[in-house]
């Protein structure tokens, strides 16, 4: 049976990190200590559930998540630092820390270092996420012992149901645009305006024109998708904001 540490401390541990090309030791006391932590540990980088859901969700709820008390979100996994800095780039997650437990020593002593060796991946963290607050393991959702790679209770709505179950969700927003367009412009700046991320779909690189007629039912942009409802363009997309 995988341990719950739930009310211990974490594992002490000294993370080999590049920063700026340079090796930088980074321990777990600088992690936590003080601070409100969520860190979410998978398989590895790159690795398909973890690349589609496991880290966007934490990604994409670190706002609220900080908006609830919490100071950093860590991403861990055992691979090497120079694996964690590539896949945080191709992630666009700037919201995430990626920290590499590149011996799977932290895993270890959380007992949670599991082989994974009929996949060819060797010694691996299990899924699990828990929040760390100054170094004490307040929560755990540890992924259930069943064959495979289990996604079932480590997501990031978890997380936020345990944190705050009435917690406002960010809207999902989508913005179809083009290069120099002034009103796909002015649509952004909108969206700024009212501190709302969006996703960039742009029009002749992203998308074609015919694409987008299907997916809209117009050629112009900017088109803008919020919690999946049309919201038209940069003038609809104002008075929507108005109200909201």
């Amino acid at each position: 049976m995988l341990p719950n540490r739930e009310g211990q401390r974490v594992p002490s541990v000294t993370f080999r990190t590049r920063q700026n090309n340079d090796w930088v030791d980074v321990t777990t006391d600088e992690l936590f200590s003080g601070k409100t932590v969520i860190v979410f540990a998978l398989p590895g980088a790159f690795t398909p559930t973890c690349s589609a859901t496991h880290l966007p969700g934490y990604n994409d709820l670190a706002p609220v998540f900080k908006q609830n008390g919490v100071d950093d979100i860590i991403c861990l996994s055992v691979n090497d630092a120079f694996v964690m800095n590539e896949w945080a780039k191709s992630q666009e997650a700037s919201n995430i820390r990626l920290i590499p437990d590149g011996n799977g020593e932290f895993s270890a002593g959380m007992g949670l270092l599991v082989d994974k060796a009929d996949l060819g991946f060797g010694k691996r963290s299990w899924r699990y996420s828990m929040l760390v607050k100054d170094g004490v393991i307040e929560k755990m959702f540890i992924e259930p012992e069943e064959p495979g790679d289990p996604f079932k209770v480590s997501d990031a709505e978890t997380m936020l149901q345990y944190l705050n179950p009435e917690a406002a969700r960010p809207k999902l927003v989508s913005l179809f645009a083009k290069e120099g367009c002034p009103y796909c412009a002015r649509a952004k700046e909108l969206l700024k305006s009212k501190g709302m991320e969006y996703e960039e779909i742009v029009l002749g690189t992203d998308i074609t024109t015919r694409s987008l007629r299907a997916v809209t039912g117009s050629t112009t942009v900017p088109q803008v998708y919020i919690d999946g409802h049309l919201i038209g363009g940069s003038e609809a997309l104002a008075e929507y904001l108005s109200k909201v």
